[in-house]
């Protein structure tokens, strides 16, 4: 089977359209559940994200968003964070149900209980791919955070360890896991778009980020060093443990490849491309030059592939703009696009398409009657989380490859890496190797693939 081909029946068997991809020929031989078994896990990670992907959560309109501890065949063993309290708080919220759960600072614990049959991981940017590496090879399945990986080459040791281990390996880009999304899909496989040649994604936020780093003594009941992790050894900072680590190198790409690797995957996935021939990257810090902030406040990145185009535009002092709340997520309303922060626009010879992820729905414009808006297709979303979080738990015990295996992560988190090493090469032109996905410029490797500190390598061979 061609790479390509394996590629193309992955997604169709995320979503429904062709027989599923079985990831060992005996499922059986895998660590794991019985089909009708139960499914023990743990949970990395206890900032916002990761309690919220365990324990679930409301709208304002009291739409239910279910954690996985909710899931009838889940059993919750640990619970996990280099911050004790923070770990200790979250399991509050797990030990009604599961009374035995374990609180942990030190994952080393969980990938030695073989009792274990998957972890979910909500560690920060720098951590993603370590820790899924680490998960696997321990013989365990695991739910990563978007984004990927921190680096081009860390989603590759992530592949590779996922496909050695046979492992299952969601990355949490929820948006293929969305009913509304799959219809768009159909409908752009059907042609009703046309053929499409430029592909707009927008990351607009109104958070500046400007802040300071400030150093203070290591508190009591924190593993500054595991947090730390690959990242080079630096002071303790709570300006960055808390939230800022996102806006700098050592620990994440910014907003960009955190957050709007969202809609990128969703508009890579639509748009039915692969691997670029080039990317080109411009923008700056230019709100707060004075901000220990590193990365750009403005980008526009360009994509080059077959016939395509393929840009990410991004902005992050623009309160006039708005991500899609939660009432748009969860009732029959679309964003307005011209002020949607995370919008898509998919340019086909036939109309326009625009995208928005979480459950913003879409629509197809055509040419306006009466100078007003014709809409020739449309259809309402909800956010898919719980749908993504019942794939992989049906996963684990198919052995089939989740609707965002590790591939189709890494290959959508990739561009967000193209362009950050264009950027910070100072806007110089990235040509691609179209099969291996490695820049071919001698001065990408440099950002790559990041310096690791001892105990906290990826190794060459996983």
């Amino acid at each position: 089977m061609q790479r390509r081909d394996f590629l193309r029946n992955g997604i169709t068997a995320g979503i429904g359209f062709g027989a599923g991809i079985t990831i060992l020929h005996n499922a059986a031989s895998a660590q794991g559940t019985p089909a009708n078994g139960k499914i023990n896990i743990a949970l990395m990670g206890c900032g916002g994200r990761g309690t919220s992907l365990l324990h679930g959560f409301n709208y304002p309109n009291n739409t239910r968003i279910t954690g996985f501890q909710e899931f009838p065949d889940v059993n919750v063993l640990y619970i996990c964070d280099v911050q004790r309290a923070k770990a200790e708080n979250t399991a509050k919220g797990t030990a009604e149900k599961f009374p035995g759960v374990k609180v942990e600072t030190e994952y080393q614990k969980i990938l030695d209980d073989k009792s274990v049959d998957a972890v979910v991981t909500a560690l920060p940017d720098h951590w993603h791919a370590l820790s899924a590496v680490r998960i696997m090879q321990a013989g365990k399945d695991v739910y990563t955070e978007k984004p990927a990986s921190h680096s081009g080459w860390e989603g590759q040791k992530m592949l590779e360890a996922a496909r050695k281990y046979k492992r299952i390996c969601q990355v949490g880009l929820q948006n293929r896991s969305a009913p509304y999304n799959i219809a768009a899909k159909k409908y752009v496989e059907e042609g009703k778009l046309g053929t499409i040649h430029l592909v707009r994604v927008y990351n607009q936020k109104r958070e500046m980020n400007s802040f300071k780093i400030k150093t203070e003594p290591v508190p009591a009941g924190v593993n500054w060093d595991a947090w730390l992790g690959p990242a080079k050894d630096q002071p303790y900072s709570p300006t960055l443990i808390r939230s800022n680590w996102h806006e700098r190198w050592d620990f994440s790409g910014g907003d960009v490849q955190n957050d709007g690797v969202h809609q990128i995957d969703l508009a890579r996935w639509l748009a039915g491309v692969e691997i670029p021939k080039t990317a080109y990257c411009t923008g700056g810090r230019y709100t707060d030059p004075d901000s220990d902030a590193q990365t750009p406040d403005t980008e526009i990145a360009s994509l080059e592939f077959d016939n395509l185009i393929f840009t990410i535009e991004a902005t992050h002092y623009t309160g006039y703009i708005y991500k899609i709340d939660g009432e748009v997520r969860q009732t029959d309303t679309f964003p307005y696009w011209q002020q949607c922060a995370t919008r898509i626009e998919l340019f086909g010879t036939k109309g326009v398409m625009f995208v928005g992820r979480h459950g913003g729905g879409w629509q197809v414009f055509d040419k306006p009657k009466n100078r007003g808006p014709n809409v020739v297709a449309q259809e309402f979303g909800r956010f898919p989380e719980p749908e993504h979080k019942r794939n992989f738990l049906d996963c684990i015990k198919s052995r089939e490859l989740p609707n965002c295996d590790i591939e189709k992560g890494h290959r959508s988190t990739a561009l967000v890496h193209y362009s950050t090493v264009s950027y910070r090469l100072g806007g110089q032109k990235i040509e691609i190797d179209t099969e291996t996905g490695v820049p071919k410029n001698p001065e990408a490797a440099q950002y790559w693939k990041r310096d690791y500190r001892k105990r906290y390598e990826i190794p060459e061979e996983v």
